[in-house]
Protein backbone atom coordinates (compact mmCIF):
# COMPACT_ATOMS: atom_id res chain seq x y z
CA UNK A 1 0.00 0.00 0.00
CA UNK A 2 2.83 2.39 0.89
CA UNK A 3 4.44 1.65 -2.46
CA UNK A 4 1.18 2.35 -4.28
CA UNK A 5 0.72 5.62 -2.38
CA UNK A 6 4.32 6.61 -3.24
CA UNK A 7 3.71 6.05 -6.93
CA UNK A 8 0.37 7.86 -6.75
CA UNK A 9 1.96 10.90 -5.11
CA UNK A 10 4.81 10.79 -7.61
CA UNK A 11 2.38 10.66 -10.50
CA UNK A 12 0.45 13.62 -9.11
CA UNK A 13 3.69 15.59 -8.68
CA UNK A 14 4.77 14.85 -12.23
CA UNK A 15 1.34 15.83 -13.48
CA UNK A 16 1.53 19.10 -11.56
CA UNK A 17 5.02 19.84 -12.90
CA UNK A 18 3.80 19.07 -16.40
CA UNK A 19 0.89 21.48 -15.99
CA UNK A 20 3.16 24.16 -14.62
CA UNK A 21 5.51 23.59 -17.53
CA UNK A 22 2.59 23.90 -19.93
CA UNK A 23 1.55 27.17 -18.25
CA UNK A 24 5.13 28.47 -18.44
CA UNK A 25 5.30 27.72 -22.13
CA UNK A 26 1.91 29.29 -22.64
CA UNK A 27 3.06 32.42 -20.80
CA UNK A 28 6.10 32.66 -23.07
CA UNK A 29 3.92 32.22 -26.14
CA UNK A 30 1.70 35.06 -24.97
CA UNK A 31 4.54 37.60 -25.19
CA UNK A 32 3.89 40.44 -25.23
CA UNK A 33 0.99 40.97 -22.85
CA UNK A 34 1.99 44.53 -21.89
CA UNK A 35 4.00 47.48 -23.15
CA UNK A 36 7.66 47.05 -24.04
CA UNK A 37 9.94 49.76 -22.65
CA UNK A 38 12.89 51.02 -24.67
CA UNK A 39 15.41 52.51 -22.26
CA UNK A 40 17.20 55.48 -23.82
CA UNK A 41 20.44 56.11 -21.86
CA UNK A 42 20.69 59.73 -23.01
CA UNK A 43 18.66 62.93 -22.79
CA UNK A 44 15.74 63.35 -25.24
CA UNK A 45 16.60 64.86 -28.58
CA UNK A 46 19.23 62.60 -30.11
CA UNK A 47 19.10 58.81 -29.78
CA UNK A 48 15.33 58.77 -29.46
CA UNK A 49 14.90 60.84 -32.63
CA UNK A 50 17.04 58.39 -34.58
CA UNK A 51 15.21 55.29 -33.33
CA UNK A 52 11.68 56.72 -33.33
CA UNK A 53 10.87 56.18 -37.05
CA UNK A 54 11.39 52.45 -36.53
CA UNK A 55 10.19 52.00 -32.98
CA UNK A 56 6.90 53.83 -33.37
CA UNK A 57 5.79 51.31 -36.02
CA UNK A 58 6.74 48.15 -34.14
CA UNK A 59 3.49 48.00 -32.06
CA UNK A 60 1.61 47.51 -35.32
CA UNK A 61 3.21 44.06 -35.62
CA UNK A 62 4.02 43.24 -32.00
CA UNK A 63 0.51 43.90 -30.71
CA UNK A 64 1.51 46.00 -27.69
CA UNK A 65 2.76 49.60 -27.17
CA UNK A 66 6.49 50.29 -27.28
CA UNK A 67 7.46 53.33 -25.22
CA UNK A 68 10.63 55.32 -24.59
CA UNK A 69 11.91 55.68 -21.02
CA UNK A 70 14.88 57.99 -20.41
CA UNK A 71 17.68 57.08 -18.01
CA UNK A 72 20.57 59.40 -18.95
CA UNK A 73 23.90 59.77 -17.23
CA UNK A 74 27.57 58.71 -17.20
CA UNK A 75 27.97 58.57 -20.99
CA UNK A 76 25.01 56.23 -21.30
CA UNK A 77 26.27 53.72 -18.76
CA UNK A 78 23.45 54.29 -16.23
CA UNK A 79 20.74 53.31 -18.67
CA UNK A 80 22.79 50.52 -20.23
CA UNK A 81 23.61 49.09 -16.81
CA UNK A 82 19.94 49.25 -15.83
CA UNK A 83 18.92 47.16 -18.84
CA UNK A 84 21.81 44.70 -18.43
CA UNK A 85 20.56 43.87 -14.92
CA UNK A 86 16.84 43.90 -15.81
CA UNK A 87 14.65 40.80 -15.94
CA UNK A 88 15.29 39.12 -19.31
CA UNK A 89 11.64 38.86 -20.30
CA UNK A 90 11.58 41.11 -23.37
CA UNK A 91 9.75 43.97 -21.70
CA UNK A 92 12.87 46.07 -21.04
CA UNK A 93 15.25 46.67 -23.93
CA UNK A 94 18.02 49.16 -24.61
CA UNK A 95 17.98 51.71 -27.43
CA UNK A 96 21.45 53.13 -27.99
CA UNK A 97 24.48 53.65 -30.19
CA UNK A 98 27.57 51.47 -29.99
CA UNK A 99 29.37 54.05 -27.87
CA UNK A 100 27.64 53.29 -24.56
CA UNK A 101 28.08 49.52 -24.85
CA UNK A 102 31.41 49.05 -26.66
CA UNK A 103 33.43 52.21 -25.90
CA UNK A 104 32.34 53.04 -22.34
CA UNK A 105 33.31 49.61 -20.93
CA UNK A 106 36.80 50.15 -22.38
CA UNK A 107 37.28 53.51 -20.67
CA UNK A 108 35.20 53.33 -17.49
CA UNK A 109 34.60 50.80 -14.74
CA UNK A 110 31.08 49.55 -15.42
CA UNK A 111 29.21 46.33 -14.67
CA UNK A 112 28.61 45.30 -18.27
CA UNK A 113 30.02 44.92 -21.79
CA UNK A 114 28.12 44.63 -25.06
CA UNK A 115 28.12 40.88 -24.42
CA UNK A 116 25.78 41.52 -21.48
CA UNK A 117 23.08 42.06 -24.09
CA UNK A 118 21.39 40.18 -26.89
CA UNK A 119 21.41 42.38 -30.01
CA UNK A 120 17.96 42.48 -31.64
CA UNK A 121 18.21 44.94 -34.53
CA UNK A 122 20.46 47.67 -35.79
CA UNK A 123 18.21 50.31 -37.34
CA UNK A 124 20.21 53.33 -38.47
CA UNK A 125 23.70 54.44 -39.45
CA UNK A 126 24.75 58.00 -38.61
CA UNK A 127 27.80 59.31 -40.51
CA UNK A 128 30.53 61.22 -38.68
CA UNK A 129 32.04 64.35 -40.21
CA UNK A 130 34.96 66.71 -39.73
CA UNK A 131 33.41 70.19 -39.74
CA UNK A 132 34.73 73.74 -39.44
CA UNK A 133 33.20 77.17 -39.27
CA UNK A 134 32.13 78.43 -42.69
CA UNK A 135 34.86 81.11 -42.76
CA UNK A 136 37.67 78.71 -41.77
CA UNK A 137 40.90 79.19 -43.71
CA UNK A 138 41.09 75.60 -44.97
CA UNK A 139 39.35 74.82 -48.24
CA UNK A 140 39.72 71.07 -47.86
CA UNK A 141 41.24 68.33 -45.73
CA UNK A 142 44.52 68.47 -47.66
CA UNK A 143 45.11 72.09 -46.59
CA UNK A 144 44.04 71.26 -43.03
CA UNK A 145 46.54 68.40 -42.74
CA UNK A 146 49.33 70.45 -44.35
CA UNK A 147 48.98 73.20 -41.73
CA UNK A 148 48.70 70.66 -38.90
CA UNK A 149 52.00 69.12 -39.99
CA UNK A 150 53.72 72.51 -39.91
CA UNK A 151 52.25 73.37 -36.50
CA UNK A 152 52.00 70.21 -34.36
CA UNK A 153 49.42 70.51 -31.58
CA UNK A 154 48.39 74.04 -32.57
CA UNK A 155 45.10 73.13 -34.27
CA UNK A 156 42.38 72.32 -31.78
CA UNK A 157 39.42 70.04 -32.22
CA UNK A 158 36.48 69.13 -30.06
CA UNK A 159 34.07 66.23 -29.73
CA UNK A 160 31.19 65.20 -27.52
CA UNK A 161 33.58 63.96 -24.81
CA UNK A 162 36.97 62.51 -23.97
CA UNK A 163 37.49 58.94 -25.19
CA UNK A 164 34.08 58.88 -26.80
CA UNK A 165 33.70 57.40 -30.27
CA UNK A 166 33.97 60.85 -31.90
CA UNK A 167 37.15 61.75 -30.02
CA UNK A 168 38.62 58.41 -31.06
CA UNK A 169 37.69 59.09 -34.69
CA UNK A 170 39.62 62.37 -34.58
CA UNK A 171 42.65 60.66 -33.08
CA UNK A 172 42.45 57.93 -35.72
CA UNK A 173 42.59 60.61 -38.43
CA UNK A 174 45.55 62.29 -36.73
CA UNK A 175 47.36 58.95 -36.56
CA UNK A 176 46.65 58.12 -40.21
CA UNK A 177 47.74 61.61 -41.37
CA UNK A 178 50.79 61.77 -39.12
CA UNK A 179 49.69 64.94 -37.36
CA UNK A 180 49.13 66.03 -33.76
CA UNK A 181 45.91 67.78 -32.81
CA UNK A 182 44.88 69.38 -29.53
CA UNK A 183 41.68 67.76 -28.30
CA UNK A 184 39.40 69.91 -26.15
CA UNK A 185 36.39 67.82 -25.08
CA UNK A 186 32.87 69.26 -24.84
CA UNK A 187 29.98 68.11 -22.67
CA UNK A 188 27.95 66.67 -25.52
CA UNK A 189 27.47 67.07 -29.26
CA UNK A 190 25.45 70.29 -29.16
CA UNK A 191 28.06 72.14 -27.00
CA UNK A 192 30.80 70.92 -29.35
CA UNK A 193 29.06 72.61 -32.28
CA UNK A 194 28.66 75.80 -30.24
CA UNK A 195 32.39 75.75 -29.44
CA UNK A 196 33.25 75.77 -33.16
CA UNK A 197 30.68 78.41 -34.07
CA UNK A 198 31.98 80.61 -31.24
CA UNK A 199 35.55 80.30 -32.48
CA UNK A 200 36.76 78.59 -29.31
CA UNK A 201 38.13 75.58 -31.21
CA UNK A 202 39.16 75.10 -34.84
CA UNK A 203 37.15 72.08 -35.84
CA UNK A 204 34.79 69.37 -34.67
CA UNK A 205 34.26 65.64 -35.20
CA UNK A 206 30.50 65.30 -35.00
CA UNK A 207 27.57 63.19 -36.18
CA UNK A 208 25.60 64.23 -39.21
CA UNK A 209 22.26 64.39 -37.37
CA UNK A 210 23.57 67.09 -35.02
CA UNK A 211 25.30 69.33 -37.55
CA UNK A 212 23.09 69.12 -40.64
CA UNK A 213 21.05 72.27 -39.79
CA UNK A 214 24.29 74.29 -39.66
CA UNK A 215 25.51 72.82 -42.94
CA UNK A 216 22.21 73.70 -44.58
CA UNK A 217 22.32 77.21 -43.11
CA UNK A 218 25.86 77.73 -44.36
CA UNK A 219 27.33 78.50 -40.93
CA UNK A 220 29.55 75.40 -41.02
CA UNK A 221 31.41 73.41 -43.68
CA UNK A 222 32.35 69.73 -43.81
CA UNK A 223 35.90 68.91 -44.88
CA UNK A 224 35.34 65.16 -45.01
CA UNK A 225 33.06 62.31 -44.03
CA UNK A 226 34.33 59.17 -42.29
CA UNK A 227 32.44 56.77 -44.49
CA UNK A 228 33.41 54.33 -47.23
CA UNK A 229 31.72 56.43 -49.89
CA UNK A 230 30.31 59.92 -50.30
CA UNK A 231 26.89 60.57 -48.87
CA UNK A 232 24.01 61.05 -51.28
CA UNK A 233 22.81 64.11 -49.37
CA UNK A 234 26.32 65.63 -49.27
CA UNK A 235 27.71 64.61 -52.66
CA UNK A 236 30.35 67.38 -52.71
CA UNK A 237 31.95 66.33 -49.42
CA UNK A 238 34.78 63.82 -49.98
CA UNK A 239 35.58 60.88 -47.73
CA UNK A 240 38.73 60.88 -45.62
CA UNK A 241 39.82 57.87 -47.68
CA UNK A 242 39.89 60.02 -50.83
CA UNK A 243 42.78 61.91 -49.23
CA UNK A 244 44.53 58.66 -48.35
CA UNK A 245 43.29 58.33 -44.75
CA UNK A 246 41.30 55.12 -44.38
CA UNK A 247 39.33 56.09 -41.30
CA UNK A 248 35.77 54.78 -41.29
CA UNK A 249 33.51 55.33 -38.32
CA UNK A 250 29.84 56.11 -37.92
CA UNK A 251 27.25 55.85 -35.20
CA UNK A 252 25.07 52.74 -35.35
CA UNK A 253 21.87 52.71 -33.34
CA UNK A 254 19.71 49.75 -32.44
CA UNK A 255 17.81 47.71 -29.86
CA UNK A 256 19.28 45.17 -27.43
CA UNK A 257 17.79 42.95 -24.71
CA UNK A 258 19.34 41.60 -21.49
CA UNK A 259 21.61 38.60 -22.14
CA UNK A 260 19.35 35.76 -20.94
CA UNK A 261 16.28 36.88 -22.89
CA UNK A 262 14.73 33.80 -24.58
CA UNK A 263 15.53 33.43 -28.28
CA UNK A 264 11.82 33.18 -29.07
CA UNK A 265 11.16 36.63 -27.61
CA UNK A 266 14.15 38.20 -29.36
CA UNK A 267 12.93 36.65 -32.61
CA UNK A 268 9.42 38.07 -32.12
CA UNK A 269 10.73 41.62 -31.69
CA UNK A 270 13.13 41.19 -34.62
CA UNK A 271 10.38 39.88 -36.91
CA UNK A 272 8.13 42.81 -35.94
CA UNK A 273 10.95 45.22 -36.83
CA UNK A 274 11.59 43.35 -40.10
CA UNK A 275 7.95 43.84 -41.07
CA UNK A 276 8.31 47.55 -40.27
CA UNK A 277 11.22 47.76 -42.72
CA UNK A 278 9.31 45.82 -45.38
CA UNK A 279 6.06 47.78 -45.11
CA UNK A 280 7.25 51.25 -44.07
CA UNK A 281 10.83 51.36 -45.34
CA UNK A 282 10.24 54.09 -47.92
CA UNK A 283 8.59 56.43 -45.41
CA UNK A 284 11.30 55.76 -42.81
CA UNK A 285 14.05 56.44 -45.34
CA UNK A 286 12.38 59.72 -46.26
CA UNK A 287 12.44 60.80 -42.61
CA UNK A 288 16.04 59.66 -42.20
CA UNK A 289 17.17 61.60 -45.26
CA UNK A 290 15.89 64.81 -43.67
CA UNK A 291 18.12 64.04 -40.68
CA UNK A 292 21.08 63.28 -42.93
CA UNK A 293 21.26 59.64 -41.80
CA UNK A 294 20.53 56.30 -43.45
CA UNK A 295 18.76 53.09 -42.58
CA UNK A 296 21.06 50.18 -41.76
CA UNK A 297 18.90 47.22 -40.89
CA UNK A 298 20.74 44.27 -39.35
CA UNK A 299 19.40 41.23 -37.53
CA UNK A 300 20.77 39.70 -34.31
CA UNK A 301 23.74 37.82 -35.83
CA UNK A 302 24.89 40.65 -38.11
CA UNK A 303 24.44 43.21 -35.35
CA UNK A 304 26.50 41.06 -32.96
CA UNK A 305 29.31 40.83 -35.52
CA UNK A 306 29.24 44.60 -36.01
CA UNK A 307 29.47 45.29 -32.26
CA UNK A 308 32.41 42.90 -31.94
CA UNK A 309 34.21 44.77 -34.74
CA UNK A 310 33.39 48.11 -33.10
CA UNK A 311 34.81 46.94 -29.78
CA UNK A 312 38.03 45.70 -31.40
CA UNK A 313 38.60 48.89 -33.39
CA UNK A 314 37.92 51.21 -30.46
CA UNK A 315 40.08 49.12 -28.12
CA UNK A 316 42.99 49.34 -30.56
CA UNK A 317 42.61 53.10 -30.98
CA UNK A 318 42.24 53.79 -27.24
CA UNK A 319 45.47 51.93 -26.54
CA UNK A 320 47.24 53.96 -29.26
CA UNK A 321 45.93 57.26 -27.86
CA UNK A 322 47.03 56.39 -24.32
CA UNK A 323 50.46 55.28 -25.56
CA UNK A 324 51.01 58.66 -27.25
CA UNK A 325 49.88 60.76 -24.26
Amino acid sequence: MKTLRFFAVGAMALSLLFCLGEEGLAAEKKFPTKAVQVIIPFQPGSTDILLRPFVEKIPEYLGQPVTFVYKPGAAGSLGAGFVASSKPDGYTVLGTSQSSITVVPLTQKVSYTWRSFVPIICAVDVPNLLVVKSDARWKDLKEFVAEAKKNPGQISFTSSGAFGSLHITGEALASAAGIKLNHIPSQGSAPSVTAVLGGHVNMNIVTMAVVIPHLQAGTMRALCVFDEKRLSFLPDVPTAAEFGYRVFNSGVYGLLAPKETPKEIVEMIYQAARKVRENHGAAINERYEKLGVQMRFLGPEEYSKLLKEEEEWHDKMIKEIKAKN
